[in-house]
């Protein structure tokens, strides 16, 4: 009986469950959702004490969002709102701290996963659906990023459930579907502007589907815009009573790079390469080996199932799959090309999972994906993330000193903080620090490590830092950070922190000192 169970597989375990009375609990576990959400749910257990154990710092945009959540603002110097607002919540319940953020950031990014296996079940089966799956956590951006909280992975969430919201809009011709699809693309909006990668594949896939033909589908287009644009409304409020600060910041970090054409195909073609060949490789290598491993079983095609016949004609659920893996990877290479951008490799992050199902519905007419057993599918898969987990700790700070990487992950705060705070407090004669002023994830590392979590002036300026209230501050210790350049009356770190500078005083009054801190 034991072997027999072996060599069953998920489906099969279902069925004879099923016919042998299995209690109604333990039918409903065996059911593919719920076998795919406790999968996922081992994944993050795997990889998120990996990730915490070999990182001395916690990722920069989680600490910038711990930055952030002092204060709810409709916007703030580099973003629009909501990640802030979303982590707010968990902040009040479990504190200001790194596995806060973890937590927050594998939730949203297994809800997305998840999102996208429900999806593309829908539309080519839950065997088509599980090897993409699969696929698609070999990604770097979800698996080594699983505890990253940011807004890419808001994006990322966002995104995904536009693709499934647009599938429900077209295929059951309802207004409500529309509706809820314009409230995520608002909240999109108030997430990254990159949001507009996904309103292009919207529209792309619309056209494909010829919705101006559609009474409902032309109103349901128009309803989805019109409460978009609400949502945004309040963030462009702010916007124009804040100078347009993100705005500014997106051009003079990339958007405003005015490259030549030789740099332009040169950082196009980079961006391209990192996302197909660099990000996504294990993904590509994981579907190369099971696909060669098909052809030498030669494998005879099995009969449709039921999860597999798409309610809509067959192109319907191909449009939309490469409408959201190929438009994206299209649109940002043309945006570099006509603007001179310059691509930051991270803004691949919401879109690159799309890709794995849409090659594998590009090349499903001479590559039977469903037919590579689940068994040997999950095989591989753990080799693939044996070997990434492998790479991952060899290169951490806990890994030979040789083949030790130079990421942010290696920057020691802990010892930092051991090294700066008793001597802070002394300096300062016993007063409190609460201020500690400089570049936002050096600072903010350091906050998180001090015993009272002092508050983050971003590079000594009030207007990027609206929760320090000078005022309030004033008879308590600031301490000054600068990164690469004397600081006027300070004195050098040392020792493992060559380059780094620091002093304490007791915060001036917010203009002389937004003109005196250091950058």
């Amino acid at each position: 009986m034991p072997r027999k169970i072996v060599r069953m597989t998920s489906v099969q375990f279902q069925q004879e469950a099923v016919s042998t009375g299995a209690p109604a609990a333990l039918q409903r576990i065996l059911r593919p959702g719920w076998l795919v959400a406790l999968g996922l749910l081992l994944f993050a257990a795997v990889w998120l004490p990996h990730l915490a154990i070999t990182s001395l710092s916690p990722p920069t945009d989680n600490i910038e969002q711990l930055n952030w959540v002092h204060s709810l603002e409709w916007g703030y110097y580099k973003h629009p709102p909501l990640p802030t607002w979303l982590l707010w919540a968990p902040v009040q319940l479990f504190g200001i701290g790194a596995w806060t953020t973890y937590a927050v950031g594998a939730a949203i990014n297994l809800a997305t996963i998840g999102i996208l296996w429900r999806l593309t079940a829908n539309i080519r089966g839950t065997a088509f659906a599980t090897l993409a799956l699969l696929a698609v956590l070999c990604i770097s951006y979800y698996s080594a990023g699983l505890n990253a909280y940011n807004h890419n992975t808001l994006l990322t969430f966002f995104s995904t459930i536009s693709a499934a919201l647009c599938w429900k809009a077209f295929t059951s011709g309802r207004l409500r579907w529309w509706a809820v699809l314009g409230l995520a693309l608002g909240l999109g909006m108030l997430t990254k502007y990159q949001i507009a990668v996904t309103i292009a594949s919207v529209l792309v896939f619309w056209l494909t589907q010829r919705g101006w033909r559609d009474v409902r589908q032309r109103q349901g287009l128009l309803m989805a815009a019109l409460i978009a644009l609400m949502i945004f409304v309040p963030h462009l409020q702010w916007l124009r009573s804040h100078d347009f600060g993100p705005v500014q910041y997106a051009v003079g970090s990339s958007l405003g790079a005015h490259l030549n054409l030789a740099d332009r195909l040169q950082d196009v073609t980079n961006w391209l390469l990192d996302q197909l060949l660099n990000r996504a490789l294990p993904a590509w290598l994981l579907l190369a080996f099971l696909f060669d491993r098909l052809r030498q079983r030669a494998t005879r095609p099995a009969p449709a199932t039921r999860n597999a016949r798409a309610a809509t004609p067959p192109d319907a659920g191909r449009a939309l799959l490469l409408c959201w893996g190929l438009v994206p990877l299209l649109f940002m290479p043309l945006v570099g090309m006509l603007s001179g951008s310059s691509l930051p490799m991270r803004w691949g992050t919401p879109f690159l999972l799309f890709a794995v199902p849409a090659v594998m519905e590009l090349t499903a007419r001479r590559i039977p994906w469903t037919h590579i057993p689940l068994r040997q599918a999950l095989r591989a898969f753990m080799v693939v993330q044996l070997c990434l987990l492998l790479l991952s700790h060899l290169t951490s700070p806990r890994g030979p000193a040789s083949l030790r990487d130079q990421h942010w992950r290696s920057f020691d705060s802990g010892a930092l903080a051991r090294l700066l705070e008793p001597s802070a407090q002394a300096a300062l004669a016993g007063l409190p620090i609460c201020v500690i002023s400089g570049p936002s994830a050096l600072a903010g590392a350091l906050a998180l490590r001090f015993t009272d979590h002092p508050l983050v002036l971003i590079d000594g300026r009030y207007d990027y830092s609206p929760w320090v209230d000078a005022d309030a501050t004033r008879d308590c210790g600031l301490l000054q950070l600068r990164k690469n350049a004397p600081l006027p009356g300070g004195q050098p770190v040392g020792g493992q922190f060559p380059g780094l500078w620091w002093r304490v005083s007791v915060p001036a009054p917010a203009p002389a000192l937004a003109m005196d801190v250091a950058k």
